[in-house]
């Protein structure tokens, strides 16, 4: 599909559901390359990815990661993710639509090395984002990390709170502006304060 197929697929995702798109345009590749940049994504044997939307992750991910890796690429859009389905084909990725919340149900209890999100945070239903992070965590493999892309800093404490460690860059070129994080579970595997 053409970069400007792609941009309007998204665009119309958004003013259809922009609580759940969050942005107008999506993500900017060199802020991909900066987001993925956060965790060794070539060692990962399994990635999750919350939020594919049109999957600029997704394809970079694919790029990165060895033939025996895998994927969960989670779309709530139903749109987006049969697009997506569609137009990638490649059998280390699975593209699932439903809620990044049931991430444990659809890994039948393997771990990921890898959790990458796109998800709007600061604009989902109260309390939805808290599950899927605490989902998210649940399920993340030791030493793992999750990469979180939030155009807004608030997500922060939250991020703090479940996971305990996290790292912070600034995208500055992206538009708009991003917030890129790193999150890892602290070294004796608690997380901060609830």
């Amino acid at each position: 599909m053409s970069r400007g197929g792609s941009r309007s697929r998204f665009l119309r995702s958004f003013l259809t559901s922009p609580r759940q798109v969050g942005a107008v345009l999506p993500t900017s590749r060199r802020t991909v390359r900066d987001t993925l940049a956060m965790a060794p994504v070539e060692s990962a044997r399994r990635v999750v990815e919350i939020g594919a939307g049109t999957g600029v992750y997704t394809r970079e991910i694919l790029a990165r990661i060895g033939p025996e890796a895998r994927v969960l690429a989670f779309e709530i859009d139903p749109a987006l993710a049969r697009a997506l389905d569609a137009e990638i084909a490649d059998p280390r990725l699975s593209v699932i639509n439903d809620s990044a919340a049931e991430v444990a149900k659809h890994l039948n209890g393997a771990t990921a090395d890898v959790i990458v999100s796109a998800v709007p945070f600061t604009s989902l239903p109260p309390g939805l984002g808290r599950k899927i992070l605490e989902a998210s965590r649940a399920v993340l493999a030791p030493g793992g990390a999750m990469l979180v892309l939030q155009y807004s800093p608030f997500v922060e404490i939250q991020l703090k709170r479940t996971f305990g460690s996290v790292q912070r860059r600034i995208s500055p070129l992206n538009v708009p502006p991003a917030f890129l994080y790193a999150c890892r579970i602290d070294s004796n595997g608690a997380a901060g304060a609830r």
